[in-house]
């Protein structure tokens, strides 16, 4: 891979280990736009999108962008052959009526129990919670992207959401900077670490409980 993957990427390279061949994936703003770019060839995946694609691509090459062709976030996207338009009402009722079988989402929390919350700080202007609340509630699967901690270094996992919740017992797995959690029957599972981090580094960064896997896995895009 090469030297230096960035800490974004990071992220995104191990939550496109998620997608298996024939899903319908929904891609949050930040972070999540990046996953695009580190799937496998060999991986056929319609990407969805609030504002009515199903089958987003890439990210274009700087000067190959189409004005008219942007994410739910509003930044350009390509294409992929069999993908089609629709209005947002069509959108919001294939996450409605659980056809999207993964939604890989930002956060500003995520708890013990798998409560988000996500869309709004409040006193803080947004612009709206976008197609979160259903997605947590419906998709089939929902992945978190987010940094452990926040700019002030206070830990984003936590026993109980102290920001507004946008749905609760949904996050199936959250991927942080430091590693990842799968979260299952309430409870939180640390399963994998990115190098060069370790259990008491996670442990101190984290302010909710957590068990440990047996087979932990340490990963290290660097050396693959």
């Amino acid at each position: 891979m090469g030297m230096g993957i960035d800490v974004r990427n990071r992220m995104a390279m191990r939550a496109a280990e998620e997608i298996t061949s024939g899903m319908v994936v929904n891609l949050g703003i930040g972070i999540p736009s990046l996953v695009p770019n580190h799937l496998p060839r060999n991986i056929q995946v319609m990407f969805h999108a609030e504002n009515g694609i199903v089958g987003m691509g890439a990210s274009p090459e700087k000067g190959w962008e189409d004005e008219n062709l942007c994410n739910a976030g509003g930044f350009p996207v390509t294409t992929i052959p069999g993908s089609s338009y629709c209005d947002s009402a069509m959108a919001f009722g294939m996450i409605r009526r659980g056809l999207v079988d993964l939604t890989i989402l930002g956060s500003l929390q995520v708890s013990e129990k798998g409560d988000i919350a996500n869309w709004i700080v409040p006193g803080k202007k947004v612009p709206g919670m976008g197609g979160a609340m259903e997605l947590a509630q419906k998709a089939r699967k929902v992945a978190v992207l987010m940094y452990h901690t926040d700019k002030n270094g206070v830990s984003k996992l936590v026993k109980s959401c102290s920001l507004p919740l946008t749905a609760s017992n949904c996050v199936d797995i959250v991927i942080t900077d430091l590693a990842v959690f799968k979260i299952k029957e309430g409870s939180m599972i640390l399963s994998e670490l990115f190098a060069p981090y370790t259990i008491a580094e996670v442990t101190a960064k984290t302010a909710c409980e957590f068990s440990i896997a047996e087979n932990l896995r340490f990963i290290d895009y660097e050396r693959n």
